[in-house]
């Protein structure tokens, strides 16, 4: 047996850096050293190293691949592993993304370790290092009492996994599931970041607690408690959850995770919808289970770095998600999240500027949940600046988005889809009406739930939770008005 010794530097200044491997050997399986970290989710195999590493294999071809996070360019190359002896390989990776540079900060705001993960430290330690985050969000969940692995750590941020340029929080996924209630996941999901303390209960409900557990209290009075902390709530699950138009109507949300950890829905229906109903939530994703995918959110920050300046910027609508593509939008010169006052007949210009290592075959300017513009490129671009100018007839709200035909080693398509711009020409969109129906309609068969389904301990549980929902029905009752 032969054996590859690789070291892996930064190209421009050498310092040594951890990334994931992938080697494959002359047999065409993958190799990797004993008792190495090995990656979770799909697509390529890979082991996590801290800067050098060691494999053996048989004679012959040898594929190597080394990732380090979305930032760095893939490094491949193919080496001859003799019979015996070593052979020794520099890896020098090189960044074609360099996002602090223009004060934004990459971040993921939603990932577990299951009950099965031996290794939580030394895994939490090298996935947020390889990947490049600056922020990293664990969150405490509970199903029936499972040993979740990253339940171990206390809430808040972690000194020992925190630094000048990283910041590791302990928050929360407070959760429902009900049987038989409207849009799945019962009440849904949220996520509750830099809070001090628990918040009570995390989950509720027979499915998720105990069997004889209560579908109260309602997500929203969480939401309070944490707000009450200084705490950031956002929703998961591309608002899966009869919850999700009520929460969002009674402003108890600052963010909406879209699609952790998988893109499945380009078109981001919930989403849209709601922020044609004039209700503001900028993008965020994260992994979920373990990092299973290259999704992040990018803030762009005011001054210098910290968690207080990154949950500030994510407030604004400074954002946007993306598994690989850098992605910035601006309307009539003023940053993501912005609003642009103006009358109607005001001609108002969106400029769409992106930079990827893998190709963009695709790019969209959506307003309002439309597409109105659609560049294409079939032999595929990897920068560009896109403008395009509108007139604001009514007030709305203005996105990009950008698609690319190859995969990453999660076997995930390219993507990247900024938050919105708003602009206000001095009526409401004429989409308002009709999305505000589809959740009057939505918040009427949560009340039937509610009265028909909901399992609560006493009369007046089951009024607050029908009380609550009524309010958010009020909100769209006079959007639709």
């Amino acid at each position: 047996m032969g054996t590859l010794h690789g070291t892996i530097i930064d190209a421009v200044s050498g310092e040594s850096l951890d990334a994931k491997v992938h080697v494959l050997n002359a047999s065409g399986t993958f190799s990797h050293p004993p008792n190495s970290m090995l990656k979770r989710g799909p697509g390529t195999p890979f082991f996590f190293c801290d800067g050098s590493f060691a494999v053996e294999g048989s004679r012959g071809r040898t594929d190597v691949l080394v990732e380090r996070g979305t930032e760095y360019e893939p490094y491949r190359t193919t080496v001859e592993l003799p019979a015996k002896g070593r052979v020794e390989l520099e890896i020098p990776l090189r960044r074609w993304y360099s996002p602090q540079e223009e004060a934004w900060y990459p971040g993921n705001t939603h990932i577990h370790y299951d009950e099965k993960e031996t290794r939580p430290d030394e895994r939490l330690g090298i996935d947020c290092s390889v990947e490049g985050y600056n922020v990293t969000c664990v969150s405490v969940l509970d199903r029936r009492q499972l040993p979740y692995a990253s339940n171990k750590y206390p809430i808040g941020v972690m000194n020992e996994f925190t630094t000048a340029h990283h910041v590791l929080d302990i928050g929360e996924e407070n959760r429902h599931y009900g049987d038989n209630s409207p849009w799945g996941f019962g009440y849904g999901h949220v996520m509750l970041l830099n809070i001090r303390n628990l918040v009570q209960p995390v989950s509720r409900g027979h499915t998720l607690a105990g069997q004889f557990d209560p579908d109260y209290p309602p997500l929203c009075f969480c939401c309070d408690d944490a707000r009450e902390q200084g705490g950031l709530v956002i929703w998961c699950h591309n608002g899966r959850g009869m919850e999700a138009p009520v929460a969002a109507a009674l402003g108890k949300l600052d963010a909406f995770n879209l699609f952790d950890p998988f893109w499945m829905d380009p078109e981001y229906d919930l989403w849209y919808k709601l922020l044609n109903c004039g209700l503001r939530l900028p993008a965020s994703t994260g992994t979920d289970w373990f990092v299973c995918s290259n999704n992040r959110v990018y803030v762009q920050v005011d001054g210098e770095f910290s968690y207080a300046s990154w949950i500030e910027g994510m407030k604004q609508g400074r954002t946007f998600i993306t598994n690989g593509p850098a992605l910035q939008l601006t309307l009539n010169g003023r940053p993501m999240g912005d609003t642009v006052e103006c009358g109607s007949g005001t001609k108002l210009e969106a400029e769409v500027t992106f930079s990827s290592f893998y190709p963009i075959e695709r790019a969209e300017l959506v307003i309002n949940g439309a597409v109105v513009q659609r560049w294409e490129w079939p032999e595929g671009r990897r920068e560009g600046v896109l403008l395009y100018g509108f007139t604001a007839e009514r007030d709305g709200w203005v996105a990009a988005r950008l698609w690319g035909d190859s995969r990453d080693s999660f076997g995930q398509s390219i993507y990247a889809h900024s938050s919105p711009s708003y602009f206000r020409g001095g009526a409401p969109p004429d989409e308002r009406e009709t999305d505000a129906n589809f959740f009057l309609r939505s918040i009427d068969e949560s009340l039937k739930w509610i009265d028909s389904y909901g399992r609560y301990n006493n009369d007046q549980q089951r009024e607050d939770v029908r009380e609550l929902f009524r309010r958010g029905r009020e909100v769209f009752a006079g959007l639709a008005g």
